[in-house]
Protein backbone atom coordinates (compact mmCIF):
# COMPACT_ATOMS: atom_id res chain seq x y z
CA UNK A 1 0.00 0.00 0.00
CA UNK A 2 1.08 3.49 -0.89
CA UNK A 3 2.56 5.54 1.75
CA UNK A 4 -0.18 8.41 2.08
CA UNK A 5 1.30 11.90 0.79
CA UNK A 6 1.92 14.52 3.00
CA UNK A 7 -0.57 17.03 1.89
CA UNK A 8 -3.53 14.42 2.79
CA UNK A 9 -1.97 13.18 5.87
CA UNK A 10 -2.27 17.42 7.12
CA UNK A 11 -5.97 17.56 5.20
CA UNK A 12 -7.01 14.14 7.24
CA UNK A 13 -5.54 15.91 10.94
CA UNK A 14 -7.69 19.23 10.03
CA UNK A 15 -10.56 17.15 9.29
CA UNK A 16 -10.59 14.70 11.33
CA UNK A 17 -8.92 16.12 14.86
CA UNK A 18 -11.93 16.98 17.76
CA UNK A 19 -12.10 19.44 20.25
CA UNK A 20 -12.10 16.45 22.79
CA UNK A 21 -8.79 15.28 21.33
CA UNK A 22 -6.75 18.71 22.55
CA UNK A 23 -5.21 18.14 25.95
CA UNK A 24 -6.37 20.95 28.71
CA UNK A 25 -2.91 22.44 28.90
CA UNK A 26 -2.95 23.17 25.21
CA UNK A 27 -6.94 24.84 25.76
CA UNK A 28 -4.94 26.68 28.37
CA UNK A 29 -2.11 28.13 26.67
CA UNK A 30 -3.87 28.86 23.61
CA UNK A 31 -6.27 30.95 25.47
CA UNK A 32 -3.62 33.03 26.50
CA UNK A 33 -2.61 33.68 22.70
CA UNK A 34 -6.18 34.39 21.63
CA UNK A 35 -6.96 37.18 24.28
CA UNK A 36 -3.56 38.36 23.39
CA UNK A 37 -3.95 38.77 20.04
CA UNK A 38 -7.97 40.44 20.52
CA UNK A 39 -5.95 42.98 22.86
CA UNK A 40 -3.31 43.23 20.03
CA UNK A 41 -5.56 43.76 17.07
CA UNK A 42 -7.30 46.74 19.23
CA UNK A 43 -4.22 49.02 19.66
CA UNK A 44 -3.03 47.40 16.19
CA UNK A 45 -6.09 49.26 14.90
CA UNK A 46 -5.32 51.83 16.44
CA UNK A 47 -1.52 52.94 14.88
CA UNK A 48 -1.41 54.43 11.61
CA UNK A 49 -1.82 51.55 9.45
CA UNK A 50 -5.06 50.44 10.94
CA UNK A 51 -5.94 54.19 9.59
CA UNK A 52 -4.61 53.39 6.37
CA UNK A 53 -6.44 49.70 6.21
CA UNK A 54 -9.95 51.46 7.08
CA UNK A 55 -9.89 53.77 4.54
CA UNK A 56 -8.60 51.07 1.91
CA UNK A 57 -11.78 49.12 2.65
CA UNK A 58 -13.81 51.74 2.75
CA UNK A 59 -12.66 53.06 -0.64
CA UNK A 60 -14.09 49.49 -2.10
CA UNK A 61 -17.75 50.36 -1.94
CA UNK A 62 -18.44 46.56 -0.48
CA UNK A 63 -20.94 47.45 1.51
CA UNK A 64 -22.32 46.33 5.22
CA UNK A 65 -20.73 42.68 5.74
CA UNK A 66 -21.06 40.09 8.71
CA UNK A 67 -17.52 40.78 10.65
CA UNK A 68 -15.95 42.74 12.48
CA UNK A 69 -12.79 44.87 11.99
CA UNK A 70 -12.04 45.13 15.95
CA UNK A 71 -11.94 48.63 17.54
CA UNK A 72 -14.12 50.41 14.80
CA UNK A 73 -17.43 50.11 14.23
CA UNK A 74 -16.94 48.46 10.64
CA UNK A 75 -18.53 45.23 9.49
CA UNK A 76 -17.39 43.88 6.18
CA UNK A 77 -16.80 40.50 4.62
CA UNK A 78 -14.78 38.10 6.32
CA UNK A 79 -11.78 38.04 4.17
CA UNK A 80 -11.34 41.56 4.29
CA UNK A 81 -12.17 41.78 8.03
CA UNK A 82 -9.24 39.15 7.87
CA UNK A 83 -7.10 41.25 6.61
CA UNK A 84 -7.87 44.25 8.42
CA UNK A 85 -7.38 42.23 12.30
CA UNK A 86 -4.07 40.51 10.64
CA UNK A 87 -2.18 43.49 10.34
CA UNK A 88 -3.80 45.09 13.41
CA UNK A 89 -2.53 41.93 15.20
CA UNK A 90 1.21 42.03 13.88
CA UNK A 91 0.85 46.09 13.83
CA UNK A 92 2.84 46.37 16.95
CA UNK A 93 5.15 43.53 16.61
CA UNK A 94 4.00 42.83 19.97
CA UNK A 95 2.20 39.08 19.18
CA UNK A 96 3.72 35.70 20.22
CA UNK A 97 6.00 34.05 18.27
CA UNK A 98 6.72 29.80 17.95
CA UNK A 99 9.41 28.21 19.42
CA UNK A 100 11.48 25.80 17.14
CA UNK A 101 12.42 21.73 18.29
CA UNK A 102 15.53 21.58 15.83
CA UNK A 103 18.92 23.09 16.38
CA UNK A 104 19.19 24.66 13.29
CA UNK A 105 15.25 26.54 12.48
CA UNK A 106 16.00 29.51 14.11
CA UNK A 107 14.15 30.16 17.80
CA UNK A 108 11.41 32.73 17.21
CA UNK A 109 12.12 33.17 13.69
CA UNK A 110 9.28 30.31 12.55
CA UNK A 111 5.62 31.98 12.56
CA UNK A 112 4.36 34.65 14.76
CA UNK A 113 1.36 31.76 14.83
CA UNK A 114 -1.67 33.51 15.80
CA UNK A 115 -1.98 36.68 13.98
CA UNK A 116 -2.73 35.18 10.25
CA UNK A 117 -4.66 32.23 12.17
CA UNK A 118 -6.56 33.94 14.61
CA UNK A 119 -8.25 36.68 12.54
CA UNK A 120 -9.39 34.13 9.75
CA UNK A 121 -11.10 31.87 12.15
CA UNK A 122 -12.91 34.52 14.05
CA UNK A 123 -14.47 36.20 10.41
CA UNK A 124 -15.82 33.12 9.43
CA UNK A 125 -16.46 32.23 13.45
CA UNK A 126 -18.52 35.64 13.52
CA UNK A 127 -20.82 34.92 10.10
CA UNK A 128 -21.68 31.83 10.76
CA UNK A 129 -22.75 32.36 14.54
CA UNK A 130 -20.43 29.92 15.82
CA UNK A 131 -19.32 28.55 19.20
CA UNK A 132 -16.77 29.50 21.41
CA UNK A 133 -15.98 26.16 21.40
CA UNK A 134 -15.82 25.37 17.54
CA UNK A 135 -13.49 28.88 16.96
CA UNK A 136 -11.22 27.65 19.64
CA UNK A 137 -11.35 24.08 17.84
CA UNK A 138 -10.27 25.95 14.34
CA UNK A 139 -7.77 28.31 15.83
CA UNK A 140 -5.61 25.59 16.87
CA UNK A 141 -5.93 23.16 13.81
CA UNK A 142 -4.76 26.45 11.85
CA UNK A 143 -1.72 27.30 14.89
CA UNK A 144 -0.70 23.42 14.70
CA UNK A 145 -0.67 23.26 11.29
CA UNK A 146 1.18 26.47 10.72
CA UNK A 147 3.90 25.54 13.17
CA UNK A 148 4.67 21.92 11.93
CA UNK A 149 4.86 23.48 8.22
CA UNK A 150 7.25 25.93 9.78
CA UNK A 151 9.04 23.66 11.41
CA UNK A 152 9.59 21.35 8.28
CA UNK A 153 10.57 23.46 5.94
CA UNK A 154 14.52 24.44 5.40
CA UNK A 155 16.18 26.89 7.66
CA UNK A 156 17.34 28.43 3.76
CA UNK A 157 13.40 29.87 3.89
CA UNK A 158 14.18 32.34 6.44
CA UNK A 159 17.41 33.11 6.24
CA UNK A 160 17.41 34.02 2.37
CA UNK A 161 14.56 36.24 2.94
CA UNK A 162 10.95 34.93 3.38
CA UNK A 163 8.74 35.89 6.34
CA UNK A 164 6.91 32.67 7.52
CA UNK A 165 4.13 34.20 9.27
CA UNK A 166 3.21 35.03 5.55
CA UNK A 167 4.31 31.99 4.09
CA UNK A 168 2.97 29.23 6.51
CA UNK A 169 0.67 31.26 8.04
CA UNK A 170 -1.57 31.12 5.00
CA UNK A 171 -1.63 27.55 5.63
CA UNK A 172 -2.96 28.60 8.93
CA UNK A 173 -6.03 30.28 7.62
CA UNK A 174 -6.83 27.71 5.33
CA UNK A 175 -7.42 24.99 8.01
CA UNK A 176 -9.04 27.38 10.14
CA UNK A 177 -11.77 28.33 7.96
CA UNK A 178 -11.81 24.49 6.20
CA UNK A 179 -12.52 23.19 9.43
CA UNK A 180 -15.52 25.69 10.77
CA UNK A 181 -16.78 25.32 6.91
CA UNK A 182 -16.91 21.30 7.31
CA UNK A 183 -15.31 20.37 4.30
CA UNK A 184 -14.52 16.70 3.90
CA UNK A 185 -10.54 15.48 3.61
CA UNK A 186 -10.70 16.05 -0.29
CA UNK A 187 -12.21 19.84 -0.29
CA UNK A 188 -9.70 20.22 2.55
CA UNK A 189 -6.97 19.19 0.51
CA UNK A 190 -7.85 21.56 -2.28
CA UNK A 191 -7.95 24.34 -0.06
CA UNK A 192 -4.45 23.79 1.44
CA UNK A 193 -3.34 23.40 -2.16
CA UNK A 194 -4.99 26.90 -3.50
CA UNK A 195 -3.15 28.58 0.02
CA UNK A 196 0.13 27.09 -1.44
CA UNK A 197 0.12 29.30 -4.36
CA UNK A 198 -0.51 32.52 -2.43
CA UNK A 199 2.57 32.20 0.52
CA UNK A 200 3.75 35.42 0.09
CA UNK A 201 5.75 38.05 1.63
CA UNK A 202 9.79 38.83 1.96
CA UNK A 203 11.65 39.56 5.34
CA UNK A 204 13.15 42.98 3.40
CA UNK A 205 10.16 45.04 4.61
CA UNK A 206 10.82 43.95 7.94
CA UNK A 207 10.77 47.36 9.92
CA UNK A 208 7.74 48.96 7.68
CA UNK A 209 4.24 48.73 7.46
CA UNK A 210 4.55 45.60 5.03
CA UNK A 211 5.64 43.56 7.60
CA UNK A 212 2.23 43.38 9.23
CA UNK A 213 0.43 44.14 5.66
CA UNK A 214 1.89 40.17 5.67
CA UNK A 215 0.21 38.68 8.65
CA UNK A 216 -3.27 40.49 7.03
CA UNK A 217 -2.26 39.06 3.64
CA UNK A 218 -1.78 35.22 4.98
CA UNK A 219 -5.35 35.39 6.95
CA UNK A 220 -7.22 36.72 3.74
CA UNK A 221 -5.61 34.51 1.16
CA UNK A 222 -6.25 31.34 3.36
CA UNK A 223 -9.89 32.49 3.23
CA UNK A 224 -10.15 32.85 -0.41
CA UNK A 225 -8.36 29.39 -0.49
CA UNK A 226 -10.99 27.81 1.32
CA UNK A 227 -14.02 29.92 -0.33
CA UNK A 228 -12.65 28.80 -3.86
CA UNK A 229 -12.16 24.48 -3.10
CA UNK A 230 -15.66 24.89 -1.39
CA UNK A 231 -16.93 26.05 -4.77
CA UNK A 232 -15.14 23.50 -6.33
CA UNK A 233 -12.25 24.72 -7.95
CA UNK A 234 -9.65 22.42 -8.52
CA UNK A 235 -6.33 22.23 -7.25
CA UNK A 236 -2.85 19.90 -6.99
CA UNK A 237 -3.27 17.21 -4.44
CA UNK A 238 0.51 17.13 -3.06
CA UNK A 239 1.02 21.30 -2.66
CA UNK A 240 3.32 20.85 0.17
CA UNK A 241 5.47 17.85 -0.68
CA UNK A 242 5.82 18.17 -4.76
CA UNK A 243 8.82 18.52 -6.89
CA UNK A 244 7.41 22.03 -7.13
CA UNK A 245 5.16 22.02 -4.55
CA UNK A 246 5.62 24.99 -1.08
CA UNK A 247 8.74 22.74 0.56
CA UNK A 248 11.31 22.80 -1.97
CA UNK A 249 9.88 25.72 -3.95
CA UNK A 250 10.41 28.55 -1.15
CA UNK A 251 12.50 25.96 0.88
CA UNK A 252 14.71 23.95 -1.52
CA UNK A 253 13.64 21.19 0.64
CA UNK A 254 11.97 19.89 4.00
CA UNK A 255 12.10 17.34 6.71
CA UNK A 256 9.08 15.34 6.34
CA UNK A 257 9.71 13.81 10.18
CA UNK A 258 9.39 16.79 11.57
CA UNK A 259 5.82 17.10 10.38
CA UNK A 260 4.36 13.48 9.24
CA UNK A 261 3.20 11.83 12.20
CA UNK A 262 3.62 14.81 14.17
CA UNK A 263 0.47 17.23 14.11
CA UNK A 264 -0.66 16.80 17.96
CA UNK A 265 1.85 14.86 18.85
CA UNK A 266 3.00 16.71 20.55
CA UNK A 267 1.29 19.91 19.67
CA UNK A 268 3.45 22.86 19.76
CA UNK A 269 1.45 25.38 22.28
CA UNK A 270 2.58 22.29 24.62
CA UNK A 271 6.06 21.44 23.18
CA UNK A 272 8.37 23.09 22.39
CA UNK A 273 5.95 25.76 23.01
CA UNK A 274 4.50 29.49 21.94
CA UNK A 275 6.19 32.99 23.76
CA UNK A 276 3.53 35.67 24.27
CA UNK A 277 6.10 39.31 24.11
CA UNK A 278 5.88 41.50 27.13
CA UNK A 279 7.86 44.20 24.91
CA UNK A 280 6.45 45.25 21.21
CA UNK A 281 9.73 44.44 19.66
CA UNK A 282 10.68 41.68 17.32
CA UNK A 283 10.65 38.70 19.62
CA UNK A 284 14.87 39.13 19.37
CA UNK A 285 15.62 41.48 21.40
CA UNK A 286 13.50 39.99 24.13
CA UNK A 287 16.11 37.93 26.15
CA UNK A 288 18.38 40.39 25.98
CA UNK A 289 15.42 43.48 27.34
CA UNK A 290 14.47 40.88 29.81
CA UNK A 291 17.90 40.18 31.61
CA UNK A 292 19.05 44.17 30.68
CA UNK A 293 16.25 45.20 33.14
CA UNK A 294 17.13 42.57 35.85
CA UNK A 295 20.89 43.52 35.73
CA UNK A 296 19.70 47.21 35.89
CA UNK A 297 17.52 46.67 38.88
CA UNK A 298 20.19 44.08 40.54
CA UNK A 299 23.06 47.07 39.76
CA UNK A 300 21.14 50.57 40.58
CA UNK A 301 22.51 50.93 36.60
CA UNK A 302 21.77 54.91 36.02
CA UNK A 303 21.72 55.88 32.13
CA UNK A 304 24.04 58.51 33.05
CA UNK A 305 27.29 56.50 34.42
CA UNK A 306 27.17 53.98 31.25
CA UNK A 307 30.14 54.21 29.42
CA UNK A 308 29.83 51.43 27.14
CA UNK A 309 27.49 48.41 26.50
CA UNK A 310 28.03 45.64 24.21
CA UNK A 311 25.58 42.98 23.34
CA UNK A 312 26.17 39.42 21.76
CA UNK A 313 23.95 36.75 19.94
CA UNK A 314 24.21 34.28 17.32
CA UNK A 315 24.91 35.14 13.62
CA UNK A 316 21.28 35.05 12.54
CA UNK A 317 19.79 37.59 15.36
CA UNK A 318 21.47 40.44 13.83
CA UNK A 319 20.24 38.69 10.68
CA UNK A 320 16.99 40.06 11.45
CA UNK A 321 17.56 43.34 13.57
CA UNK A 322 19.00 45.06 10.72
CA UNK A 323 18.09 48.81 12.09
CA UNK A 324 21.47 50.04 13.89
CA UNK A 325 20.59 53.54 13.62
CA UNK A 326 16.65 53.54 13.28
CA UNK A 327 14.55 56.54 12.47
CA UNK A 328 11.20 55.88 13.01
CA UNK A 329 9.27 53.61 15.00
CA UNK A 330 8.66 50.65 13.18
CA UNK A 331 12.69 50.40 12.39
CA UNK A 332 13.21 50.54 16.22
CA UNK A 333 11.25 47.32 16.89
CA UNK A 334 13.98 45.73 15.14
CA UNK A 335 17.02 47.21 16.71
CA UNK A 336 18.65 46.02 19.53
CA UNK A 337 20.46 48.87 20.29
CA UNK A 338 17.09 51.06 20.89
CA UNK A 339 15.76 48.38 22.43
CA UNK A 340 18.62 48.40 25.16
CA UNK A 341 18.56 51.93 25.11
CA UNK A 342 14.95 52.75 25.91
CA UNK A 343 15.42 50.29 28.97
CA UNK A 344 18.47 52.19 30.47
CA UNK A 345 16.91 55.43 29.66
CA UNK A 346 13.20 55.48 30.86
CA UNK A 347 13.29 51.64 32.48
CA UNK A 348 10.20 50.52 30.19
CA UNK A 349 9.83 49.45 26.74
CA UNK A 350 6.41 49.40 25.97
CA UNK A 351 3.54 50.73 23.30
CA UNK A 352 4.41 54.43 24.69
CA UNK A 353 8.12 54.30 23.87
CA UNK A 354 8.34 52.52 20.54
CA UNK A 355 7.08 56.07 18.88
CA UNK A 356 8.86 58.53 16.38
CA UNK A 357 9.09 60.88 19.23
CA UNK A 358 10.94 59.12 21.29
CA UNK A 359 12.92 57.42 18.80
CA UNK A 360 14.33 61.10 17.50
CA UNK A 361 14.98 62.29 21.06
CA UNK A 362 18.67 63.59 21.45
CA UNK A 363 19.30 60.82 24.80
CA UNK A 364 18.13 57.80 22.83
CA UNK A 365 20.53 58.20 19.97
CA UNK A 366 23.57 59.48 22.15
CA UNK A 367 22.68 56.17 24.49
CA UNK A 368 22.26 54.01 20.88
CA UNK A 369 25.78 55.30 19.99
CA UNK A 370 27.33 53.50 23.06
CA UNK A 371 26.12 50.08 22.16
CA UNK A 372 27.58 47.61 20.11
CA UNK A 373 25.90 45.11 18.66
CA UNK A 374 27.31 42.03 16.88
CA UNK A 375 27.76 38.08 16.89
CA UNK A 376 29.32 36.58 20.21
CA UNK A 377 31.07 33.33 19.90
CA UNK A 378 29.64 31.97 23.12
CA UNK A 379 25.64 32.81 21.58
CA UNK A 380 26.34 31.18 18.47
CA UNK A 381 27.71 28.04 20.20
CA UNK A 382 24.48 27.47 22.25
CA UNK A 383 22.21 26.82 19.10
CA UNK A 384 19.94 28.71 17.05
CA UNK A 385 17.35 26.76 18.84
CA UNK A 386 17.74 29.56 21.63
CA UNK A 387 17.79 33.44 21.09
CA UNK A 388 20.69 33.24 23.66
CA UNK A 389 21.90 37.10 24.34
CA UNK A 390 25.18 38.42 26.40
CA UNK A 391 25.19 41.65 27.59
CA UNK A 392 28.26 43.57 28.76
CA UNK A 393 28.14 46.55 30.45
CA UNK A 394 30.95 48.91 31.28
CA UNK A 395 30.19 51.61 34.02
CA UNK A 396 32.11 55.06 34.72
CA UNK A 397 33.03 53.77 38.30
CA UNK A 398 35.05 50.89 36.66
CA UNK A 399 32.32 48.29 36.72
CA UNK A 400 31.75 45.58 34.34
CA UNK A 401 28.23 44.28 34.47
CA UNK A 402 27.52 40.57 32.54
CA UNK A 403 24.43 38.88 32.14
CA UNK A 404 23.14 36.20 29.52
CA UNK A 405 19.69 34.81 28.83
CA UNK A 406 18.75 32.21 26.41
CA UNK A 407 15.01 33.25 26.91
CA UNK A 408 12.84 36.24 27.72
CA UNK A 409 10.15 36.92 29.89
CA UNK A 410 6.78 35.32 28.26
CA UNK A 411 8.69 32.43 27.08
CA UNK A 412 7.75 28.86 28.00
CA UNK A 413 10.94 28.86 30.11
CA UNK A 414 9.54 31.97 32.02
CA UNK A 415 5.68 31.88 30.83
CA UNK A 416 3.31 34.97 31.36
CA UNK A 417 0.26 33.72 33.39
CA UNK A 418 -3.47 34.50 32.33
CA UNK A 419 -3.53 37.15 34.54
CA UNK A 420 -0.43 38.65 33.59
CA UNK A 421 -1.75 38.35 29.42
CA UNK A 422 -4.53 40.04 31.16
CA UNK A 423 -3.30 42.65 32.05
CA UNK A 424 -1.40 42.94 29.08
CA UNK A 425 -4.56 43.26 26.93
CA UNK A 426 -6.15 45.88 29.23
CA UNK A 427 -3.18 48.12 28.91
CA UNK A 428 -3.49 47.58 24.61
CA UNK A 429 -6.95 48.75 25.40
CA UNK A 430 -6.39 51.65 27.21
CA UNK A 431 -4.12 52.37 24.41
CA UNK A 432 -6.40 52.28 21.66
CA UNK A 433 -8.94 53.80 24.05
CA UNK A 434 -11.07 51.31 24.39
CA UNK A 435 -13.89 51.10 27.08
CA UNK A 436 -12.62 50.25 29.86
CA UNK A 437 -15.97 47.96 31.09
CA UNK A 438 -15.89 46.44 27.83
CA UNK A 439 -12.30 45.50 27.94
CA UNK A 440 -12.87 43.52 31.45
CA UNK A 441 -15.96 41.55 29.73
CA UNK A 442 -13.70 40.45 26.90
CA UNK A 443 -11.37 39.21 29.36
CA UNK A 444 -14.58 37.34 31.21
CA UNK A 445 -15.53 35.83 27.91
CA UNK A 446 -12.35 34.43 27.03
CA UNK A 447 -11.74 33.03 30.03
CA UNK A 448 -15.05 31.36 29.68
CA UNK A 449 -14.79 31.07 26.23
CA UNK A 450 -15.97 27.29 25.46
CA UNK A 451 -19.23 28.25 27.39
CA UNK A 452 -19.79 30.71 24.59
CA UNK A 453 -22.73 30.24 22.61
CA UNK A 454 -22.14 32.76 19.76
CA UNK A 455 -19.07 34.48 18.97
CA UNK A 456 -20.58 37.77 18.23
CA UNK A 457 -21.18 37.68 22.22
CA UNK A 458 -17.15 38.63 21.95
CA UNK A 459 -16.63 40.25 19.00
CA UNK A 460 -19.35 43.20 19.62
CA UNK A 461 -17.34 43.85 22.98
CA UNK A 462 -14.36 43.76 20.49
CA UNK A 463 -16.28 46.46 18.19
CA UNK A 464 -15.73 50.82 19.03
Amino acid sequence: MAEQSLTEYVAEFITTTCYEDIPADVIELGRKSILDGFGLALSGNHAASGGLVRAHLESLGLGAGACTVIGSRLKIAPRFAAFANGVAIHADDYDDTQLAVAKDRVYGLLTHPTAPCLPAALAIAERDRRSGRDFMLAYHLGIETECKISEAINPRHYQEGFHSTATCGTFAAAAAASRLAGFDLATTRRALSIAGSQSAGLRENFGSMTKPFHAGRASESGLVAADFAGRGWTAAGTILEAPRGFFRAAGGGYDDAAIRGKLGKPWTFANPGVSIKPHPSGSLTHPGMTKMRELIAANGIKATDVVSVKVGTNKNMPNALIHHRPTDELQAKFSMEFCMAILLLDGKAGLSEFNDETVARADVKAMIEKIDFGVHPEAEAAGYDKMTTIIEIALKDGRKIEGRADFGKGSPANPMSFDEVAEKFLDCASFAGHPADRARAVVDRVRGLEKVADIAELTGLLAA
